[in-house]
């Protein structure tokens, strides 16, 4: 019987959440809920460093999971240089980046850096990241815009879509690398990414500024307009940046980042609710068709995962839009932390080799 065990560790901005894996099998889950009050004496997310580390190992304490059981620890991938799909040995190149954020600040930046200083402490134990967002295989067309001051740029829900892709594979019965697929996140943030024989050969940045709005960011917005905005006077960076990403999409058409409440106030009959809801399924139909084309038609199965894959009506809506195209295969919701379970587990089966960050 097989007795690896994985600890996986995903902060997020207001969490962090640790799970612990026998195979494949969860055998604890916690999701530690941070309040503002808690986060708000640091002025960078380093410095949340011990405090996040502390929490983690006092709840496995008190679960009675003895740190040096753990055969390897995989942290959320962070903002990191843009990256190959894989599973990433933590070094020290790594760790620098991570610091000292070379792509942004994010809590996921402490995944690789706590996941590190773990695996540390223990014999014969190492630390990876897997699949972070920054995850890069864009063909160079696609990173092309309409100005070489602005280049495309990838950034979007990697570790769930590559999960995701592989699963449905297995359902073929055949591997990630010999299929093509259109997989739509749909969480927080909305990314559509074209799969071409195992790599994400296009997708939007789904951070800061492209593809279907989503419940806290705008997406693709008309430029003509938005700088017109800038120049106006009304406005600051710093507000323009926040309509762009944190109170852009539902947030500023209905109130609230709830895309669930967005649901039940359409379905009770709410016109404007009905009308977003139906926009935001539109946009995300739309953004298929179009890496149906970077595909050229060639496309195995359509695949709608994140947590707004719950929502029926969105489903039915971006079926009748696309289904004529490929198979439609949904997974609601995300188990990010299973994702990055298992990715450690390849790496311990001998399944994988982990790459070098350079």
């Amino acid at each position: 019987m097989e007795d690896f065990r994985v600890l996986a560790i995903n902060p997020g901005s207001t969490s962090t959440k640790i799970a612990v894996y026998q195979g494949n099998k969860s055998i604890f889950l916690k999701n530690i809920k941070h309040s503002t009050e808690e986060l708000q004496g640091y002025c960078h997310i380093s410095e949340q460093f011990e405090f996040r580390k502390e929490i983690i190992l006092r709840e496995l304490e008190s679960a009675d999971i003895k740190i040096d059981s753990i055969h390897a620890v995989v942290g959320r991938g962070g903002l990191v240089k843009p990256i190959e799909s894989g599973v990433y040995l933590v070094n020290e190149r790594m760790k620098e980046d991570l610091k000292v954020g070379i792509l942004g600040e994010h809590a996921s930046n402490l995944g690789g850096l706590i996941a590190d200083n773990i695996a540390q402490s223990l014999p014969n134990t190492k630390a990876y990241i897997a699949d972070p967002v920054v995850v890069d295989e864009m063909q160079p067309v696609a990173r092309v815009s309409g100005h070489p001051r602005f280049e495309r740029l990838s950034i979007f829900h990697a570790l769930n879509q590559k999960a995701i892709a592989r699963t449905y594979s297995k359902s073929l019965d055949k591997k990630y690398e010999e299929i093509n697929l259109i997989i739509a996140h749909l969480g927080g943030g909305i990314s559509v990414g074209a799969h071409h024989n195992g790599r994400v050969i296009d997708v939007n940045n789904a951070l800061d500024g492209e593809g279907p709005f989503s419940p806290e960011r705008s997406g693709t917005l008309p430029s003509a307009a938005l700088a017109k905005l800038c120049f106006s006077g009304e406005v600051t960076l710093a507000e323009v940046k926040k309509m762009i990403n944190g109170q852009g999409g539902l947030v500023a058409f209905m109130g609230t980042n709830d895309a669930y409440e967005v649901e039940m106030r359409a379905k009770a009959g709410d016109e404007k609710a009905v009308l977003i809801q139906d926009a935001m399924s539109y946009q995300v139909g739309k953004a298929i068709g179009g890496m149906a084309a970077v595909l050229k038609g060639k496309v195995d199965g359509i695949l709608l995962t994140g947590g707004i894959a719950h929502n029926p009506f969105l489903v039915d809506y971006v079926k009748e839009m696309v289904g004529f195209i490929a198979p439609i295969v949904v997974y609601p919701g995300e188990d990010e932390m299973q994702a990055l379970a298992i990715n450690g587990l390849m790496v311990l089966r001998g399944e994988v080799e982990p790459k070098e960050y350079r």
